[in-house]
């Protein structure tokens, strides 16, 4: 696996950061919803708020920071890049954005002439970012750096994956339409290949990558990181097929797919934290406290799970609560903390060809001060998100308010490292024409 990082290929900056700057602001809209709709937002994943704020959450937070990240690492990781980055960053951009809020909107008023909107938009975006990616996976094949092979086996999956949740999201659309009879079993499926396929196996591949080089762990061991992301694509591939199966022990073969899945889940939950526990820099940073967070909620649902197989209740709220703001919004979270300051400090001196003082280091950019008093509001607003999803009446108004702030606050430093990139491209600018020779400027 490799660890070394192609500095050359980077995209030019716009590519990623317009999608990540774009994941922090769904999240505000999210908050702000379920702040504005109260307890019956979490009451049930069925109601109309539930769905809105989900889809803000997966489509405009989630994906948007995934496929920016995946066209910044793609490239610098593995030296490959997506077709026509800036185009398709641009494009996927704008058709995501429009399309996660005519989803929302839709679901909110109940116009069911704003579904085949929404899907045209969302499909138009996500399979342009599947094609794209894919395209460049198949044209630069033969320019991969040596030992990116695992995080480009669990790329190609993750792909594959969101092609499928697309596909199934335009045909739930057109019933939200009207135009097709709504399933139940096609939802599940539609969430199980979003979560699970998508961003599950997306975020695995990336941790092979990220969780050594930021982290300072050891390398992930060579079995998880060839088997663990085709497993869980093969468990949904045989999942789906036994949905639709006619069989007396359809229930029970889809149950024993069910804990496979899971078990997959917490294998990788376990090492990834091994890896975090004993890495070799012993003091935790922000990043750090971010990545187990999203490794203990991630493997919370497996208890939370099997409460709502034995008939005990409704815990699918909290099982949303916990994978998409407690594993998956976590990691992005702390992510940002690494990519956002390594990206702006590698477009200020790439270059240059001197060293210039004027240029901040990596660590001053969102200084870890700065950004560990963020994870404090966003431990607390999961918290009392779960709590929410358990007891809605008490906690729901709470848990918006601090993830609101949370958010906000994720926000605010963001612009601090965009504050400071802005003015080291001054302080380098005058520096340069002030060290160049009258005879040469």
């Amino acid at each position: 696996m490799q660890r070394a990082l192609s500095f050359n290929s980077s995209p030019p900056i716009s590519v990623p950061l317009r999608l990540l700057l774009s994941a922090p602001v769904f999240v505000v809209l999210a908050a702000l919803l379920l702040l504005w709709e109260g307890p019956s937002a979490m009451a049930s994943r069925w109601t109309a708020p539930a769905l809105a704020i989900t889809h803000l959450f997966t489509l405009g937070a989630l994906s948007s920071a995934m496929a920016g990240a995946m066209m910044q690492i793609l490239p610098v990781a593995t030296g490959i890049n997506v077709l026509a980055p800036r185009t398709t960053s641009a494009g996927v951009h704008a058709l995501l954005t429009l399309g996660t809020l005519a989803l929302a909107a839709g679901f909110l008023s109940g116009q069911a002439s704003l579904f085949p909107l929404a899907a045209g938009l969302l499909g138009g975006a996500l399979m342009w970012l599947a094609l794209a990616c894919a395209g460049g996976l198949w044209r630069y094949r033969k320019q991969a750096t040596k030992g990116s092979s695992e995080i480009l086996l669990a790329t190609r999956f993750a792909i594959m994956a969101l092609a499928v949740t697309a596909s199934i999201g335009i045909g739930l659309a057109a019933a939200w339409a009207g135009w097709l009879p709504l399933s139940r079993p096609m939802t599940d499926l539609h969430a199980g290949w979003g979560l699970l396929g998508w961003v599950g196996i997306l975020l695995i591949g990336m941790a092979y990558q990220v969780i050594p080089i930021f982290q300072v762990t050891e390398l992930y061991p060579k079995p998880i990181t060839r088997w663990l992301a085709p497993a869980i694509f093969v468990l949904l591939a045989a999942f789906t097929v036994n949905s639709y199966a006619v069989s007396p022990i359809q229930w029970e073969t889809g149950r024993a797919i069910a804990v496979l899945l899971l078990a997959a889940c917490l294998l990788f939950a376990a090492i990834t934290f091994q890896l975090l526990w004993t890495r070799k820099r012993p003091q935790a940073d922000t990043t750090t406290l971010f990545w187990r967070t999203s490794m203990i909620s991630l493997a919370a649902c497996a208890p939370v799970w099997l409460l709502q197989i034995s008939g005990r209740g409704d815990f699918t709220v909290t099982l949303g609560v916990l994978f998409i703001v407690g594993f998956a919004w976590s990691a992005i979270n702390g992510m940002m903390y690494k990519i956002i300051p390594f990206l702006l400090w590698h477009h200020l001196q790439k270059d240059l060809t001197i060293a210039l003082r004027a240029v901040p280091k990596v660590k001053q950019i969102i200084p870890d001060a700065i950004a560990a008093r963020q994870f404090w509001p966003h431990l607390l607003a999961l918290l009392l998100l779960v709590a929410a999803s358990l007891q809605p009446m008490p906690f729901t108004y709470a848990a918006a308010l601090v993830l609101t702030v949370s958010a906000l606050w994720l926000l605010w430093n963001i612009a601090y490292a965009l504050r400071l990139f802005k003015q080291a491209r001054k302080d380098i600018a005058q520096a340069l024409a002030t060290a160049t020779p009258p005879w040469k400027r």
